[in-house]
């Protein structure tokens, strides 16, 4: 016993200090591309064939990238012979609609909203969440199952998730919605009593991902129903806390800790 009381003393305080500091990533952490349209050679295509999911497009001289479509693989940066595209460590991802997730070359990034303000004292201090699988491959489904550690403590927050949809106040969705759970999708979502939050997670739950376009999954979840879009293949537990807690209200519209 007392060695284990001894090795917990040496351990110390395991969860992080997010959000009232600036969490410490990976050299190699992919975040937000920077686009610099002034960098593109003329006719220079190089970042739109090296895309596997057509994220990128150029129209005339401008450059954009549908964070939703993207895959955050680099390989547009490797393509790039003007590093015209870099990816930074902005781990700040998440949007309250689908087309602020198109990013334009000298436009300012959007951040997630809150809730209104009947909804965030509702949600804001208890909100109970299902997720919901529908065809992902378990690396979404893996890293919100580590916002339950120790070291991210989801529960610190009041967010918790439930075994049960009858049980919770909104869905996490992740993958490209197969054919085989669209149904079982659906009656999970109307399973939940209302008021109810949606909420896409992943790539594949934003626009099918590597699947778009499959005769098979309908290419994600309903762009008009999720309260909440949290890109990334998958996304890192940090985008995911950052935009639950925006739309909680935790973290101000818009704001970044210094």
């Amino acid at each position: 016993m007392l060695k284990i009381l001894a090795e917990r003393l040496r351990q110390g305080h395991r969860t992080v200090a997010f959000p009232r500091a600036e969490p410490v990533l990976p050299e190699r952490f992919r975040g937000r591309p920077s686009l610099d349209p002034s960098r593109c050679a003329p006719e220079c295509r190089s970042c739109v064939e090296a895309c596997p999911t057509d994220a990128i497009q150029i129209d005339g001289p401008g450059l954009r990238i549908d964070l939703g479509r993207c895959l955050f693989c680099g390989d547009c940066q490797d393509a790039c012979p003007s590093q015209a595209i870099a990816f930074t460590q902005d781990f700040r991802l998440a949007t309250r609609t689908r087309d602020d997730l198109v990013q334009l070359g000298g436009r300012d990034a959007s951040y997630a909203r809150s809730l209104d303000a009947a909804s965030r004292r509702l949600f804001g201090r208890s909100l109970k969440l299902r997720q919901v699988s529908a065809g992902g491959c378990n690396a979404c489904e893996a890293d919100l199952n580590v916002l339950g550690t120790v070291v991210f403590d989801l529960g610190r927050f009041g967010i918790q998730f439930v075994a049960s949809p009858r049980h919770a106040d909104g869905i996490v969705v992740t993958g490209p919605v197969t054919e085989n759970m669209r149904v079982a999708l659906e009656e999970t979502i109307a399973a939940v009593p209302a008021p109810k939050l949606i909420i896409a997670v992943g790539a594949c739950a934003l626009s099918g991902g590597p699947w778009a376009g499959h005769p098979e999954v309908q290419g994600g979840v309903d762009p008009n129903r999720p309260v909440l879009f949290v890109p990334g293949c998958p996304p890192h537990p940090y985008t995911l806390l950052d935009g639950l807690l925006r739309l909680l209200g935790r973290i101000e519209d818009g704001q970044k800790l210094a």
